[in-house]
């Protein structure tokens, strides 16, 4: 190869050739991190298998970031809530209980996790915070409302392409829907999250937050449909009861839900 840095190691400028290939071969974050990379390596006299493998190591690191990026923004995670923000103490979720469910282990087992209690106890945060998690240790991550399911099903009833609707979605690892018992169900909702289950059963890890037991989901939706997604839903599920009061109004009545005026 001829010289790799041109202008007498200019970072700004990287030997032709070398900027050729990297492009042919689909190598941006090699041909990104070579000015600084090869700089370095002139200077300290790197041997040349260090050089390559420094080069290898950028190309890498810069394909998990894009591949991580791009499996987030695909997840539709609600609010960008991760653990970072998360505290542990507040919450009613004991902490042996949080600790192994941020191993992610039950995930790769295809386990359910049942997070339901009263509305404000953190059950979405949590849900949310693991999403993002699952993501940062590459698994993938659908996140849907109920009613979004619904949606799905009524847009795919009329030509009976619901199976094939639901097919993609399982392509995530981790399936999150989030919020359900906080309004009426409709059929269609009812239905779409039975089939997500039913399709899902001990091939996907599904994780939903509630406000109601699930014992308590023939109130939301005719029994026969509860009866079977209960059946399927909890067969292998981690289920939670949150208890306490709303973090959100604590917060409210104490002023720190906003930012004070200065």
């Amino acid at each position: 190869m001829t010289a790799i840095i041109n202008n007498g190691g200019d970072l700004a400028s990287i030997d032709p050739d070398l900027d050729r290939l990297s492009r042919r071969l689909r190598l941006p974050y090699l041909r990104g991190a070579a000015p600084e990379v090869l700089a370095t390596a002139t200077a300290q006299r790197w041997a040349p298998a260090e050089t390559i493998r420094a080069l290898l190591v950028e190309e890498e690191r810069g394909r998990d970031h894009a591949t991580t990026s791009i499996r987030r923004r695909k997840a539709r995670l609600p609010t960008g809530k991760t653990f970072d923000v998360w505290d542990p103490a507040i919450s009613s979720i004991a902490p042996a209980t949080q600790s192994g469910l941020r191993t992610l282990e039950w995930i790769d087992r295809h386990e359910n996790l049942v997070i339901c209690g009263p509305s404000g106890t953190g059950k979405s945060m949590f849900l949310e915070a693991l999403g993002h998690a699952a993501i940062d240790h590459n698994r993938t991550v659908a996140w849907f409302s109920v009613e979004q399911l619904g949606t799905l099903v009524r847009a795919h009833r009329v030509d009976d392409t619901i199976n094939r609707a639901i097919t993609p979605i399982l392509r995530a690892d981790l399936i999150i829907v989030d919020d359900i018992g906080l309004l009426p169900l409709t059929v269609d909702a009812a239905e779409g999250l039975y089939r997500l289950v039913d399709a899902a059963y001990e091939k996907r890890a599904v994780a939903i937050s509630s406000n109601l037991h699930p014992s308590g989901f023939e109130e939301l939706m005719p029994r026969t449909i509860a009866t079977a997604l209960v059946d399927r839903l909890l067969h292998h599920a981690h289920v939670i009861v949150t208890s306490g009061d709303s973090v959100r109004l604590a917060q409210a009545t104490t002023g720190k839900g906003v930012k004070p005026f200065d």
